[in-house]
């Protein structure tokens, strides 16, 4: 079970959004590099990047700052936010990420996912990010029509590593992740399912622990790390134990 702690990119910053809104963001590093190293300084083994400003652009906007953090940390690192061809995708591997976070294009272009899984075996997860149960898209900014469940289920047996499943209204929040979604989700695929959106408390790594929940890949915290609601040794330790 992974706990994977969030580094959100807007303008070259380290931020964290309120239910997805880019005018709702607040500064917690200027320096995410430093915020890798504190990271791994603290025991975590992984690390999800999410290139906001990308998300909204469909490109990479802040690569120099994600090149930054790829050389500050020895842990694998997963990029999100504004990926959508091929040649992204071998540019950002071949730049050290571990694997690369699909969403929009998922929705978009679920042919470009497979092709992508074919070329980079294990390096390809797919991010569901739901409102209401429905898959967003164009970073949150547009709905579709798409469930979450249905569009997981367009990927079975594609080789994704991963699926990032987000509650876009408990994303930055601190309610709580919406488990009932997420381990129903999990339930219905094959593919490991990682929590994202809304994470809180001890309450909640507790709650990883439950025999539903440890089919899960882990889950993502953001906010809760930055605000000190949970204790990285005290988290890690239960989660390993």
């Amino acid at each position: 079970m992974i706990l994977f702690p969030a580094i959100d990119l807007k303008d070259g910053q380290c931020v964290r959004l309120k239910l997805g809104e880019m005018a709702s963001a607040t500064v917690y590093n200027a320096d995410p590099a430093a915020q890798a190293r504190e990271f791994e300084r603290q025991g975590f083994e992984w690390l999800h990047v999410v290139d906001l400003n990308g998300a909204f652009a469909g490109k990479s906007v802040n690569s120099a700052a994600v090149g930054a953090i790829l050389k500050a940390t020895r842990n694998p690192v997963q990029l999100g936010g504004g990926i959508r061809t091929i040649p992204q995708i071998e540019d950002w591997l071949d730049r050290g990420l571990a694997r690369v976070i699909l969403g929009t294009v998922a929705v978009r272009e679920p042919e470009l996912v497979r092709e992508a899984c074919r070329l980079f075996p294990g390096k390809v997860a797919v991010g569901i990010d739901a409102r209401g149960g429905k898959v967003a898209v164009e970073g949150w900014a547009e709905a579709s029509s798409l469930g979450a469940v249905e569009l997981a289920k367009k990927f079975e047996g594609a080789g994704v590593a991963a699926i990032i499943y987000t509650d876009i209204d408990r994303d930055g929040v601190l309610t709580g992740i919406n488990w009932e979604a997420t381990i129903a989700l999990a339930d219905a695929v094959s593919i490991p399912v990682i929590a994202s959106g809304g994470l809180a408390s001890m309450a909640d790594i507790r709650r990883m622990t439950m025999p539903d929940a440890r089919k899960l890949e882990g889950a993502i915290s953001g906010r809760a790390l930055y605000d000190g609601r949970i204790d990285p040794a005290e988290a890690l330790a239960l989660l390993r134990g």
